[in-house]
């Protein structure tokens, strides 16, 4: 009998994940379709699950409070929320602060990979414990 297929632990920075919830139809579709589709399995932790409602809560998005947690019901329940310990891994150094805690996660949650569209992460790929990809190179992964 084969041997079932580990699902993939992810991190997927802030804007991939708006973007695949506001932007249904949109290029990221894909990606909100591997989570809920049980292909990848989410990592959050509170920083990053803090940063995601407050970005949905942007003006610029013009979404109701009712539309914004109807967008986080079709992420958090497919994440694993992990405890940070309290003592954070060391991460390579990065540009951006704002960007620590995911690669912070990534390392405490034993993530296969770091998912971003953001330059100041990608340009730390092979420089990680995991591998740093955009969005197209992990949805190709899966067959997307």
């Amino acid at each position: 009998m084969p041997r079932a297929k580990r699902i993939p632990r992810v991190v997927i920075d802030t804007n991939l994940v708006l973007s695949a919830l506001v932007f249904a139809q949109g290029r990221l579709a894909p990606l909100r379709l591997a989570w809920q589709g049980a292909h990848c399995q989410p990592l959050l932790s509170g920083v990053t699950a803090a940063e995601l409602i407050r970005v949905l809560a942007y003006p610029k998005f013009k979404l109701t409070t009712e539309e914004q947690l109807e967008l986080l019901a079709d992420y958090l329940p497919y994440c694993t929320t992990l405890h940070m310990p309290d003592r954070l891994p060391a991460t390579p150094d990065c540009r951006d602060k704002f960007d620590l805690p995911f690669l912070q996660l990534a390392v405490a949650g034993k993530a296969d990979c770091l998912v971003s569209g953001d330059q100041d992460l990608l340009s730390l790929a092979g420089k990680f414990v995991c591998p740093i990809i955009t969005a197209e190179q992990f949805m190709k992964g899966l067959g997307l």
